[in-house]
């Protein structure tokens, strides 16, 4: 049978109001009858922003909708009743229940303080000014609306490696602070982008320093104390050094669960060095096909003249899929964001077949693409766009395709530089599927299936095509895909 299916349960642009925890609690049922396996929660804590939060500007991560923080009580999402409930709802259907969490930075600081900090070049961070001087920087974290519920810890100054904002003088910029921790330098086992990629945004965390480490170690034990919990979809992992998450995830698989699902966003195409940092991190966690995602893009935006043949070149779920979680959009990706790619509509049915369907990877279904969303905001122009995501009318098929028909050895018919096709060819217990899809035109293409299909008559699941079509005696048949479409062959009598 399939294994699991994600399910990306918010995005950029999800509406304020508290509601989101609600709607969780309310569609758990639905979801895990449709063959959703885990939903992937956005940040559940109370970020700088409050209410207007998406959850990524880390403020207090002890604060789940609780207390009065940054304008509110309750998050973007709801309150900690609503998100005790939400979990629950998921838990008590056998949903997982994945928490997204940002350890990378913190933002929002209650105190500032005097510090001293060198000036670093943006573009390279590795170059750094000599002189040190005297600022002020939002360093010190108190949560005083906490109160030291759940935790004493005080963060200050000594709790980050460097800030893009300082006060007397007044600048903004990349500025590594002066303190004990790594003799002024930035972290190693980062990403090599800028010189060095440890600096992001905010305040930014200070994991040589052993409190810092062992704050983050227990409040990977607290959580999943507080709420349901399966797994952690961890932030920014390209920041931060791969040594932390390799003990993190370890200390908390430990201490919590050794089956906890670990999927870590490191947003980088080449290959090589995402099997690096797998390495670093012992194979212990998932990383996102960050270059399946840009195939599908490209794909998308080429049409008939991209070769489907190559679709997966270069992929992590080509060369390492034990440990690849594939998508083909995200909150990052949508339109108007910074790393916008949002493949088109029209390829999305054959990029979800390509991710849903076949034996490598563990697919991650976005929000928008299941559901459909409406909003607006600034674009690079300074003009206000409103944007239109429409639901995939076959996605909740595809899905249910999954659960029934994803099962057993695969065969590709990757002979045709505009249509490809794959065969599952099911196992004693369940049914198999053929999964064709064209770029161009409509297509025809015959498929094997071996004389235990002899004479049996198969339909489009999806229904993109409405015929029957029957074997032959050798179990052979043509079978049919629409032009830019995706069908889903299956034997008749399993619908």
């Amino acid at each position: 049978m399939s294994g699991r299916t994600l399910l990306q349960f918010f995005h950029w642009y999800t509406p304020d109001g508290g509601k989101l925890w609600s709607e969780v609690a309310e569609k758990a049922h639905d979801l895990a009858d449709m063959g959703i396996t885990d939903v992937w929660l956005p940040p559940a804590y109370k970020g700088a922003s409050g209410t207007s939060s998406i959850g990524y500007d880390t403020y207090d991560l002890f604060d789940l909708g609780e207390f009065d923080q940054k304008g509110s009580i309750a998050t973007k999402y709801g309150d900690r009743t609503d998100l005790e409930r939400a979990t629950q709802s998921l838990s008590d259907v056998g949903v997982g229940v994945i928490h997204d969490v940002v350890f990378n930075h913190k933002m929002g600081a209650d105190e500032k303080e005097r510090v001293q900090v060198r000036r670093a070049n943006p573009d390279n961070r590795e170059e750094i000014e000599d002189e040190a001087f005297d600022a002020s920087a939002y360093t010190r974290f108190t949560f005083p609306g906490r109160g030291g519920q759940y935790s004493q810890f005080i963060w200050d100054m000594k709790c980050f490696s460097g800030v893009d904002h300082i006060e007397d003088p007044n600048e903004n910029g990349v500025f590594r602070l002066v303190n004990e921790y790594g003799n002024g330098e930035w972290n190693a086992e980062v990403d090599e982008e800028m010189g060095n990629f440890d600096y992001l945004m905010g305040s930014d965390v200070e994991f040589r320093n052993n409190a810092v480490y062992e704050e983050l170690k227990y409040w990977g034990r607290w959580l999943p104390d507080q709420v349901r919990c399966n797994g952690f979809r961890l932030d920014a992992a390209k920041h931060i050094p791969a040594w932390f998450f390799r003990d993190w995830v370890r200390h908390v698989r430990e201490a919590v669960d050794r089956e906890l699902f670990v999927v870590a966003e490191y947003w980088h195409p080449d290959m090589d060095v995402l099997a690096r940092y797998l390495d670093h991190v012992d194979q212990q966690l998932m990383l996102f096909d960050v270059a399946l995602h840009h195939r599908f893009f490209d794909a998308s935006k080429a049409g008939a003249d991209f070769d489907l043949r190559t679709i997966f070149d270069g992929t992590l779920v080509a060369a390492i899929p034990d440990h690849a979680v594939t998508l083909v959009g995200n909150h990052d990706t949508q339109p108007l964001q910074a790393m916008e790619a949002s493949v088109e509509p029209w390829f999305k049915p054959l990029a979800y077949a390509l991710i849903l369907l076949r034996e490598n990877g563990v697919p991650c279904i976005f929000y928008p693409d299941l559901y459909g969303a409406h909003y607006s905001d600034t674009g690079d122009d300074g003009e206000s766009h409103e944007v239109e995501m429409s639901r995939i009318d076959c996605l909740p098929r595809l899905i249910e395709a999954r659960k029934r028909f994803a099962n057993g050895p695969q065969t590709d018919l990757f002979d045709d530089p505009h249509c490809i096709a794959f065969i599952r060819h099911g196992t004693s217990d369940a049914p198999g599927c053929v999964t064709i899809l064209s770029n161009g035109a409509e297509v025809w293409k015959q498929v094997d299936l071996g004389p235990d299909h002899a004479g049996a008559g198969f339909r489009d699941y999806l229904g993109h095509c409405e015929e029957e079509i029957f074997a032959d005696d050798a179990g052979k048949l043509d079978l049919r895909v629409n032009g830019g479409s995706v069908s889903l062959w299956v034997r008749s009598e399993t619908i």
